[in-house]
């Protein structure tokens, strides 16, 4: 088991969440305009059909973790794993395919929280977009609801209606990737999750005047969602970060 010293505080890898509540939307947008957003990564998106990317908005409440109390906000979106090869075409079921054979994994694009101490453990230990932001999380009613400020400036605030209850999955694990001073990581995780919730549709988006805020308008947001979901109590454990080999920057 590995450990850093953030803060003065020990943080053990992998770090384990023991229950936070999730909730997200998911956005077909152009897939052109996701590239252009994720140039400086060198990944590259799934189109799930021709043409169109998978682009997220989670917010999260983590309550039980090395890494305290918190409210974390997300842009994410689907990605092909680096060492996958092209896809073969670009059919209809052509994104189905690709991801039965090629695999997929989440990419962090940007990761706004609310305390210290996860800035500086995401930032140092995973490589992950950390940024210092106001977040206000409203959980207590059907309809949950996240309100983002960053320097003062609206970003985003986000309603998800409740979806239809499903059975639990067990354990998923999967790759999430992101990219911090000029490298390219990738982090294993895996999730428990336990009260979910989906449905198509189901979100309201008020963009403010951030500048994130107009690179999701130029994703094409606000729209309808794909789909939105709920998850009352996720477990996770987050393993520890290995560079992608393209991606270390050159010594001087």
């Amino acid at each position: 088991m590995a450990s850093h010293l953030i803060l003065g505080r020990r943080v053990d890898i992998p770090l384990e969440i023991r229950d936070a509540t999730v909730c997200s939307a998911t956005y077909l947008v152009r897939a052109d305009a996701a590239r252009a957003v994720l140039a400086y990564s060198g990944m590259d998106v799934t189109e799930l059909l021709p043409g169109k990317a998978a682009c997220t908005l989670v917010f999260a409440q983590y309550r039980d973790s090395a890494l305290e109390d918190y409210h974390e906000f997300g842009v994410a979106f689907l990605v092909r794993p680096p060492e996958a090869e092209p896809p073969p075409s670009r059919g209809l079921l052509a994104g189905v395919r690709d991801m039965r054979r090629a695999g997929f994994g989440t990419f962090v694009h940007w990761l706004p929280v609310d305390r210290r101490l996860t800035l500086e453990a995401g930032r140092a230990i995973w490589g992950f977009p950390k940024e210092l932001a106001d977040i206000e999380i409203r959980l207590g009613t059907p309809y949950k609801r996240c309100i983002l400020r960053k320097d003062g400036r609206l970003v985003i605030d986000l309603l998800i209606r409740p979806g239809t209850p499903l059975p639990g999955t067990g354990s998923i694990a999967m790759d999430a990737y992101a990219h911090l001073d000029g490298v390219t990581r990738r982090v294993p995780w895996s999730m428990r999750p336990r009260g979910i919730r989906a449905r198509p549709g189901g979100a309201l988006i008020r963009l403010g005047n951030h500048p994130i805020a107009k690179e999701l308008s130029e994703l094409g947001l606000p729209k309808r969602a794909l789909m939105t979901s709920s998850i009352s109590h996720l477990s996770m454990s987050v393993g520890e970060a290995r560079p992608l080999p393209s991606s270390r920057p050159a010594e001087a």
